[in-house]
């Protein structure tokens, strides 16, 4: 077998596993006997996750596996590499520098280095030092393989083909200057926005909750702005965020929802405000967490080309029937294998290097 078929194959066991996990964790019931060892391993792990990182919560953790889980399908993987000449693949180690905003956000990276032949040198955020070496150690226990294809290191990253690193605006510039003279993939931040029209349901409405809400609104795919057309009915939109008030209840989102607030009203800007969730009116796209920024709009054109002209600050665009690459609502968390980050084809770069 082929070393891309035998990656394949063991990705998709991985799916099969995940699913069967999360399955586990929601009713209870073991789907597979053979695996009640690695159940009991992930279990843990999910459940002492946020000891280490107060945002990894046990359900914003199953969400992610399960995501995952969903993905990793044969049709999936062979719809999405079917497009990619493998065979042109020169077997190359690349770095991996990776964020720890939410859980198993360098997965996909991760997974375009081994499905296109290559070995990976993992350097991992402090934030998510446990979730990924999991799944590695899970795929290590199925294909032996990836036992010489993942290493994960601490030290100064030395002896590598390629980078792809993911920080902060500060961080690339570093990344930028350090790693000039390999070929590199540099992420920057970026965030998401959603463009309302004032006919979404309530149903709709509610969905865009699951983009803002879900994992904190700390990842890049987070709805952070929303665009609203003049003369909207605020109340409309605070209606539908009702279902996710008990995000108050986490105490690390409550303390920046106090301070955010207690800024907001000192520095005597004008908010609004439901008890979990501050609006303020701005024009930037990068709201703090337990904030969300809004702005009018009267000429849907011109807002269109306007997030055109932002494209590199923007990851997502939540919308219907506003834009060809929109986003449906209550999505961006459940992106395809072919929703790369930046828009930057990962597979192609590997390729190509």
């Amino acid at each position: 077998m082929s070393d891309h078929n035998l990656t394949i194959k063991a990705f998709v066991k991985l799916g099969d596993f995940l699913r069967s996990f999360c399955e586990y964790i929601e009713s209870g019931n073991r789907l597979d006997t053979t695996d009640d060892e690695w159940f009991s391993i992930f279990r843990t792990e999910v459940e002492m996750a946020h000891h280490y990182n107060g945002w990894f919560t046990k359900d914003n953790c199953i969400h992610a596996f399960s995501t995952w889980g969903n993905t990793l399908t044969q049709p999936n993987l062979e719809n999405w590499l079917s497009t990619y000449d493998l065979e042109r693949n020169q077997k190359k180690t690349v770095a991996l520098i990776m964020a720890g905003n939410i859980p198993l956000v360098g997965f996909h990276d991760l997974l375009s280095v081994l499905v296109t032949g290559n070995k990976a040198l993992v350097k991992l955020s402090s934030s998510d030092q446990k979730l990924i070496p999991l799944l590695i150690r899970y795929l290590s226990s199925i294909e032996p393989y990836f036992k010489e294809k993942v290493v994960f290191t601490k030290e100064r990253l030395t002896h590598f083909d390629a980078v792809i690193a993911t920080g902060s605006n500060n961080t690339a510039r570093y990344f930028e200057y350090y790693f000039s003279k390999k070929p590199n993939i540099i992420r920057k931040n970026r965030n998401s926005v959603a463009v309302l029209s004032g006919k979404e349901s309530h149903k709709e409405l509610t969905a865009l909750g699951e983009d803002i809400f879900r994992y904190f609104g700390l990842g890049c795919r987070s709805v952070s702005k929303i665009f609203l057309p003049k003369n909207y009915e605020i109340d409309q939109f605070y209606k539908a965020m009702f279902n996710y008030n008990e995000i108050i209840n986490h105490n690390k989102y409550a303390n920046n929802y106090d301070y955010n607030k207690a800024v907001y009203l000192m520095s005597e800007f004008k908010i609004l405000d439901n008890g979990f969730l501050i609006l303020k009116e701005d024009e930037s796209y990068a709201s703090p967490i337990a904030s969300l920024f809004y702005e009018y709009y009267e000429d849907a054109a011109e807002l269109q080309k306007r997030l055109s002209a932002d494209s590199e600050k923007i990851q997502c665009i939540v919308s219907s029937n506003f834009l060809d690459a929109e986003v449906a609502f209550g999505t961006t968390q459940t992106p395809s294998l072919t929703d790369y980050a930046d828009g930057l084809d990962t597979v192609e770069f590997l390729l190509a290097t």
